[in-house]
């Protein structure tokens, strides 16, 4: 198995990590009754700091989400700062070679791809990980045409940027 591009430091295997996914999913359903995704987290939390109609809800959907993505964000970090050598950058490689907007060009970039993101979750009832992985695992008909749509949108995107935008 090759090494990761960080430090070099060796995946977990495939399998392995799916099966703990799949664990989390179970204990999840059974537990809690609850499907795995992350979209809701994140309207959750924009509910808490945005008084839109958007994202007015009469209470919070689940408040264990907030520990999901918390966990997420501590685990990320964790994992790149015991990979040593670790450090935050503002290098975004062809981006920068090819547009090279600065830092606030970056930050734009990013919002605006964030924002396509969101409205795109919206759209579909759900993120990639919730239509993905469970949506999937019991084959519901939404969830199979979302992740479909999600997959063909990022081969799409993909290409564009990089045969059309990053052509040099």
């Amino acid at each position: 198995m090759p090494p990761l591009i960080l430090h070099n430091l060796p995946p977990i295997h495939w399998a392995l990590a799916g099966a703990m996914i799949s664990a989390v999913t179970l204990v999840l359903l059974y537990v809690g009754n609850r499907r795995l995704g992350i979209s809701t987290g994140f309207e959750d939390a924009c509910a808490l700091v945005l008084r839109v109609p958007y994202f007015r809800r009469s209470e919070l959907a689940d408040r264990w989400r907030f520990w999901f993505l918390g966990g997420l964000v501590l685990g990320g970090a964790l994992s790149a700062v015991a990979g040593g050598d670790w450090s935050p950058t503002w290098a975004l490689g062809m981006f920068d070679t090819v547009i090279g907007w600065g830092p606030a060009g970056k930050l734009a970039w990013m919002f605006a791809g964030g924002a396509f993101i969101g409205f795109g979750t919206r759209l579909a009832g759900g993120c990639t990980s919730g239509h993905g992985i469970f949506g999937l695992s019991n084959f519901e008909l939404p969830s199979i045409i979302s992740t479909v749509s999600f997959m063909a949108a990022g081969v799409v995107t993909t290409n564009v940027i990089y045969r059309v935008l990053f052509a040099a």
